[in-house]
């Protein structure tokens, strides 16, 4: 369900439409407790884990296709850096999971429960802990969906 307020907002924001977006974002924000700008970038089949709750994602983070967002997600920048988070695809965003930084999420990741991702991760592999490190590569994520 937040997908979808999230990409009416997106929709009005890039069409400028003035005001609408932002109603629609405090909107979100009190339905759901989670802050999904409609300036961020959100690829097509994305999915929020039990409806999205308390998920937040800064508003310049780009995020690709095919990815599945748990409740309880933090993507955001860090201080100091401008540059912010980049998922790849077929990405798989456990609860609670923080990814900070101008950091680049590789295709086909599955980033574990309560992980904290702070330096790039390649395409293929899991990642798990506090901070996150690579504790499987060469996966398929069809094999764990």
């Amino acid at each position: 369900m937040l997908i979808h307020w999230y990409r009416l907002a997106n929709w009005l924001y890039r069409h400028h439409v003035p005001l609408l977006p932002r109603l629609i974002y405090y909107l979100q924000y009190i339905l759901f407790n989670s802050s999904v700008p409609p300036s961020c970038s959100i690829g097509g089949g994305v999915k929020f884990g039990y409806g999205g709750i308390a998920v937040v994602i800064h508003a310049r983070a780009v995020i690709g296709n095919n990815c599945i967002i748990g409740q309880c997600t933090t993507i955001g920048g860090k201080s100091g850096h401008y540059e912010v988070p980049r998922i790849g695809n077929n990405v798989h965003i456990s609860t609670g999971a923080k990814i900070l930084g101008p950091i680049t999420i590789g295709d086909n990741v599955i980033i574990g429960a309560n992980a904290v991702v702070v330096k790039d991760v390649p395409s293929n592999c899991i990642v798990a802990g506090v901070p996150a490190r690579i504790i499987r590569t060469n996966i398929r994520v069809e094999d764990y969906d």
